[in-house]
């Protein structure tokens, strides 16, 4: 099932999110207007404030609170976008330059700390003690596992479990809180909101995997950003992870993260490609979305809930 028909129960609220992010950039300072509509225009995927919205549809679906969490929720992720290719140097996202690669880091870093702030100011319009916690305690934890990665960069003495906690906080975190705020702000019942933490966390975290995956198997083209790129920043994920336990005593992440020569991650991701990795990190990613999905029988039955495991079938196929 394609996007489009995941989301049509929530579809013209989407829409609603797109407009109301484009108004982000209408400013009275020019320059400040120029870059705000460069880098927000749209929702992208819309993955993120559709798990904000589509949790309400089952229970009090109000958009006064609803709307401005699915706003807040995008508005964090673009920052954190901004901000790690500033910290990366990337020089293209999704097919166009960077922010830094235009306006520089520094431009970069404080439009990422602008659009951190709107997103406070749009979370603060739900009125709910709860949620603006709950967003508070997400941007702590997004942030420790960026320094978490930062501090980890090049460092071959990482378990798997370091790479689980990582990718829940850089990613799952954000998931979790679309999904518990919409089901807190349509007033679910406790065991809801619990369910739907447990979706946005599990979901997350197979989205993450998948993302890594393509990293080793997509091209610069359908990514919008270098193959590779993972490596190239000294960050091990997943595939990377396996191929070092598969072949210990000659390996090209090692030579990689030893010496810098960057001629090895061609042979990685080629030795990836060659063995059964990928298939082996899909069926990781395929446990999480079942994890995700496992207890979505306890909401009621609606084309709302039919859209949630689609979403988590997406995720997989997406990158197959």
């Amino acid at each position: 099932m394609e996007l489009e028909q995941i989301y049509v129960p929530v579809q013209d609220d989407l829409n609603r999110v797109g407009d109301a992010l484009k108004s982000i950039s209408h400013v009275d300072f020019a320059w400040l207007a120029e870059q705000l509509s460069y880098v927000v225009k749209e929702t992208g995927k819309g993955i993120r404030p559709a798990l904000t919205l589509l949790p309400g549809k089952s229970y009090e679906y109000d958009l006064t609170y609803l709307l401005p969490m699915a706003v807040s929720v995008e508005l964090m992720h673009t920052a954190t976008l901004v901000h790690d290719d500033a910290i990366d140097k990337a020089l293209t996202r999704r097919g166009q330059a960077t922010i830094n690669s235009i306006w520089g880091d520094e431009i970069a870093i404080l439009m990422g700390d602008y659009l951190f702030a709107k997103a406070g100011e749009s979370v603060a319009d739900t009125r709910t003690p709860r949620v603006i916690k709950l967003f508070s305690q997400t941007l702590a934890t997004i942030s420790s596992g960026e320094i978490g990665q930062f501090r980890g960069a090049f460092n071959l003495e990482q378990s798997r479990e370091n790479y689980y906690r990582r990718i829940y906080s850089k990613t799952a975190s954000l998931f979790s809180l679309a999904t518990q705020s919409g089901a807190i702000l349509s007033r679910s019942p406790e065991e809801v909101v619990t369910v739907m933490k447990e979706y946005g966390d599990n979901l997350g975290i197979a989205f993450q995997i998948v993302d890594d995956i393509l990293d080793f198997t997509s091209t610069e083209e359908a990514m919008g950003k270098p193959v590779g790129s993972d490596l190239t920043q000294g960050t091990l994920t997943l595939p990377a992870m396996l191929l070092m336990e598969r072949y210990p005593d000659d390996n090209p992440v090692v030579r990689l993260f030893e010496t810098g020569d960057k001629s090895n991650i061609a042979r990685a991701i080629e030795m990836v490609l060659d063995s059964t990795i990928i298939g082996d990190c899909y069926k990781i990613a395929s446990e999480y979305c079942s994890q995700a999905c496992q207890n979505l029988n306890l909401i009621p039955d609606t084309p709302s809930r039919e859209s949630l495991y689609a979403l988590a079938d997406y995720v997989i196929k997406q990158g197959t």
